[in-house]
């Protein structure tokens, strides 16, 4: 079986930043747009309409997901070494940190539905006894 060939083979060193970079670039605005899926679940959650925030916090797992494959394919080739080899990037670092920001706020979104969804049903339990 051949081994598939890094993009970075044979790059110069411009050309090797400028990949970086756009990967880099990639991770945040990916992790950009699941804050944004996110932060419409709250919004949601906040209104009471649970059914849409667990749709909207789908769409931001799957834009996080992707984000963070970008930077685990970086970061396995960067331990590879050779042409994969990347070296120290600031912008690389910052979206590294918008990866894991985001993930937090998702986890966050993700804790707020439950608790949402359980004083849903405690009312609603509450509801019925009063009336039964």
């Amino acid at each position: 079986m051949e081994e598939e060939r890094s993009p970075m083979t044979g790059m110069t060193q411009e050309e090797k930043d400028e990949y970086v970079m756009g990967k880099a670039m990639d991770i945040i605005m990916g992790s950009g747009d699941a804050r944004l899926h996110a932060s419409k679940a709250m919004d949601h959650i906040a209104k009471g309409e649970l059914d849409e925030a667990k749709a909207e916090l789908k769409e931001a797992d799957k834009l996080q997901a992707e984000a963070h494959n970008v930077q685990t394919e970086m970061i396995q080739g960067d331990i590879r070494g050779g042409d994969e080899k990347m070296g120290y990037y600031v912008l690389f670092a910052h979206a590294q940190d918008t990866l894991m920001t985001i993930q937090v706020e998702i986890n966050m979104t993700k804790s707020m539905l439950k608790i949402a969804k359980n004083y849903e049903k405690r009312l609603a339990d509450l509801e019925a006894k009063v009336q039964g």
